[in-house]
């Protein structure tokens, strides 16, 4: 394997396919794709696949891509400090859970990086793809909860997939509600004040456990039961049918405006909320980076963060 292989196979995956990149790359489209089969034959996996629109990246080849960038950006680090060369693309992509706290993290490492090329992902998505985007190396952190319903059946899928979970802070359960609502004059909430208003919760796709819900007590039955795909939808519904949901008590006023209040819920629940990565991956220094913002804004919220680790 050499690392102009390397190289060529990461133009390729940027721009979807082999004529274009080996234009790009000032190469004949048949050295490309020599190139790239040459490093397919000596890895003994299919890298990529062969579509009419392009190519696109096999399961294999998306966990070879990851630790290929691992070794670019170890040789773009050496390039810069010693040719001076210009730095790579940064890429980075976390998949999460539906938590304000997740998004505001993800601004603020926005607004930290320093080049006028990067590739960010945001993916809010149901708790089944968080597992499988990481296992699958299309993201490189994911952010769930875990608590004592779902705690068995989630780290056995984590083991399953090779990842490890690292937590963060706990939370007991809170409210989140219209401030027109009227459940908004009681200083914490029973189960029973709930009962006349909608409960709002997360789809999870065709994989509706209650172990792959959002929502802390979701196995509880509610008389009235809303299933919404994204946030933005979850509180317009707290605000037009003085819906409710049952979650962190996070709400960052920044993204959400002033419309939704959160009020402790008075069970004898808590859960941890804690972030992901696959075993065999080192973090990368952005990854890093937006980890530390996640914490930041956590604390800002007076909420204890569990260990400093990284």
């Amino acid at each position: 394997m050499r690392l102009q292989q390397l190289k060529y196979l990461e133009k390729v995956v940027a721009v979807g396919s082999i004529n274009v990149a080996a234009k790009e790359l000032f190469l004949t489209q048949p050295s490309l794709s020599k190139a790239i089969k040459e490093l397919e034959t000596e890895m003994g996996i299919q890298i990529l696949r062969r579509q009419q629109t392009g190519v696109i990246l096999t399961n294999d080849g998306r966990e070879f891509m990851a630790y290929a960038n691992q070794i670019l950006d170890q040789v773009n680090l050496l390039d810069q400090k010693y040719k001076k060369q210009l730095p790579r693309k940064q890429a980075f992509s976390v998949s999460a859970q539906h938590y304000a706290f997740v998004v505001h993290a993800f601004v603020e490492l926005i607004k930290s990086v320093n080049t006028e090329e990067f590739q960010f992902t945001l993916r809010e998505t149901e708790t089944e793809n968080i597992i499988k985007d990481l296992a699958s190396f299309k993201s490189e952190i994911g952010v769930l909860y875990l608590n004592r319903f779902n705690q068995k059946v989630l780290q056995n899928l984590f083991r399953d997939s090779n990842l490890e979970f690292h937590p963060l802070f706990h939370v007991q359960p809170h409210v989140f509600l219209s401030r027109d609502n009227p459940l908004t004059k009681k200083k914490s909430l029973k189960l029973t004040d709930l009962s006349d208003y909608p409960y709002l919760s997360y789809e999870q796709g065709d994989n509706n456990s209650f172990y792959f819900e959002e929502e802390i007590l979701s196995n509880q039955n509610y008389k009235m039961n809303v299933k919404v795909s994204d946030r933005a939808t979850i509180f317009n519904l707290m605000v037009g049918i003085n819906g409710y949901t049952i979650s962190s008590g996070i709400i960052s006023s920044d993204l959400n405006d002033d419309k939704i209040v959160s009020i402790p819920l008075n069970v004898a629940e808590t859960s941890t909320i804690g972030w992901l990565k696959h075993k065999q991956m080192e973090l990368s220094p952005i990854a890093q980076a937006y980890l530390e913002f996640l914490k930041e804004h956590i604390r800002k919220y007076h909420f204890e963060i569990l260990n400093n680790e990284l």
